[in-house]
C-alpha cells in the first residue's frame, strides 16, 4: 500500500481534481508552466488547507492531524519572503526541531553540520537572517525544512514538500540540493517538489507530474510523461532531446 494517497484534491480554477499516491523514498516532481497549480497542489497535500479532496498518510486523513503532530510527519516550505525578524541563522535552524520534542543538542549539532555542509552555509550559521542575499536565504530555508524530517532526528518523518526549491540558487548549490535530496529520500523520507529544470526531474524524479492551466495531462515516470511532443505542447515552445554521452537532456529552441 502506497504511503501518502492523493485523492481528487482541487481548487476552484486553479488545479481541477487531482489523484495520485506517492511510496516511501519516492521523489516526485510537479512541473509545468507558471499558473499550472503546481505550488497549488503541494500546498493542499501539506495539510494545512483543503479545497476539496482528501490526502491520507498511511490511511490516517490529514486531517485528522492536529498541527504538532502534522509538523511531526511532514514538511513543507513553500515559497515566501523573509520574516519580519531579526534572528541569527543558528537559532533560526533550532526553530527546525521544536516540533520533535526531546533530541540530544549533540544530535542537533550533527545534523545541522552535515544539512549545512550539503548546502554550503555553515559559514553563515551567525549571521543574521535579514543580512543575507537571495539564495544564501534560500539554502536556509531549505535546511530548515529538511532538518525537520530528519531522519535520524525524526523517527515519524514521512513527507517532504519543496516549492521552487532551486529557485535563487546557482548551478553548483542547486546540485548539492538534489544530493542532499537524494540522501533524504534514500532514508525513507518521501520527497514531493515543484520544479522548473526540466532536465533535472529528467534525471532525478521517481515520478513526475506535468501540469497545464490546473489540468493534470500526465502521471508516471520521467521518460513516459517527458515526451518532446507533449512538452512542447504545453510549454508552447520547440524542444529537442538530445543524448550526450549516455545522458539524455531537452534542449529549448526557438
Amino acid at each position: 500500500m502506497p504511503m501518502l494517497m492523493i485523492n481528487r484534491i482541487a481548487a476552484d480554477n486553479r488545479l481541477k481534481p487531482l489523484s495520485f499516491s506517492v511510496d516511501s523514498g519516492e521523489i516526485v516532481h510537479f512541473i509545468g508552466p507558471n499558473g499550472s497549480g503546481k505550488s497549488t497542489a503541494i500546498g493542499l497535500i501539506s495539510g494545512l488547507f483543503s479545497l476539496g479532496g482528501n490526502v491520507t498518510l498511511e490511511g490516517i486523513e490529514l486531517a485528522d492531524y492536529d498541527l504538532a503532530s502534522l509538523a511531526r510527519v511532514r514538511s513543507y516550505m513553500s515559497q515566501q519572503d523573509k520574516p519580519n525578524f531579526a534572528i541569527p541563522v543558528y537559532q533560526y535552524l533550532l526553530m527546525s526541531f521544536t516540533a520533535l520534542g526531546e533530541v540530544k543538542d549533540e544530535s542537533k549539532q550533527a545534523a545541522i553540520d552535515e544539512v549545512c555542509g550539503y548546502l554550503g552555509i555553515v559559514d553563515k550559521l551567525s549571521r543574521s537572517i535579514q543580512k543575507l542575499s537571495g539564495g544564501e536565504w534560500q539554502r536556509v530555508r531549505l535546511a530548515s525544512a529538511c532538518l525537520q524530517v530528519w531522519p535520524s532526528l525524526n523517527p515519524d518523518a514521512k513527507y517532504l514538500l519543496l516549492d521552487e526549491p532551486a529557485a535563487s540558487l546557482d548551478i553548483g548549490q542547486e546540485a548539492s540540493m538534489y544530493k542532499l535530496i537524494r540522501k533524504i529520500a534514500s532514508q525513507g523520507v518521501a520527497v514531493i517538489m515543484a520544479n522548473h529544470d526540466l532536465n533535472r526531474t529528467l534525471r532525478e524524479a521517481d515520478k513526475v507530474i506535468l501540469l497545464e492551466a490546473g489540468h493534470c495531462i500526465a502521471i508516471g515516470r520521467a521518460q513516459e510523461v517527458m515526451i518532446v511532443s507533449q512538452l512542447e505542447k504545453v510549454f508552447d515552445t520547440g524542444i529537442v532531446k538530445v543524448n550526450y554521452q549516455g545522458i539524455e537532456n531537452l534542449v529549448f529552441v526557438d
